[in-house]
């Protein structure tokens, strides 16, 4: 009686067991990848009165929907900048902010549901002749990357200059 009931019990295990393996379970590829395009030149030097800007290593990384091409997420842009200061007053960078153009000059806006981000914070004063090197890392119009709308990026240093200036007072006459 104790074998039978084993017998049975195992018997059925092995009967779910079976069933249970009998259902074809595909996974599913993934539905996005990430794509990572190279701008191009690859470095642009900017020589101003008061900064010089070198810019290199421009990438744009997006996730595009294998089945429809669609891209899913805001597009990131992603490079090096090195700012240099070309004046003899220390300034305060506050932060890097990028616009974007279409070939006819036209401001190339951000859809809404985008995600925003143009600003790069710095938070760096600089010396006369010193540079300062950090990583772009903000987002870009999905129209200027879909539409390959993209006909220049305009890079503003936001700074203020230094409110503090040493300056000497010589007295001429003598003091008893």
């Amino acid at each position: 009686m104790r074998f039978t009931k084993i017998f049975l019990l195992l018997g059925l295990c092995l009967t779910l067991g079976f069933l249970g393996c009998t259902k074809d379970q595909k996974s599913e590829a993934p539905k996005t990848e990430q794509i990572t395009k190279n701008l191009v030149p690859a470095k642009v030097e900017i020589k101003g009165q008061v900064f010089g800007v070198d810019i290199t290593d421009l990438k744009v990384s997006m996730n595009v929907n294998t089945g429809s091409k669609e891209i899913t997420e805001t597009p990131k842009l992603n490079g090096g900048i090195k700012i240099t200061n070309n004046t003899k007053d220390v300034l305060d960078i506050q932060g890097v902010t990028l616009e974007y153009f279409n070939e006819a000059g036209n401001l190339i806006p951000f859809s809404s549901g985008e995600k925003v981000a143009t600003v790069y914070p710095f938070w760096k004063a600089l010396k006369p002749g010193e540079a300062t090197e950090g990583s772009l890392d903000v987002t870009i119009p999905k129209k200027a990357v879909m539409e390959k709308a993209l006909g220049k990026v305009q890079v503003n240093v936001v700074y203020v200059p230094s409110p503090l200036k040493r300056e000497t007072m010589t007295l001429p006459e003598k003091i008893e």
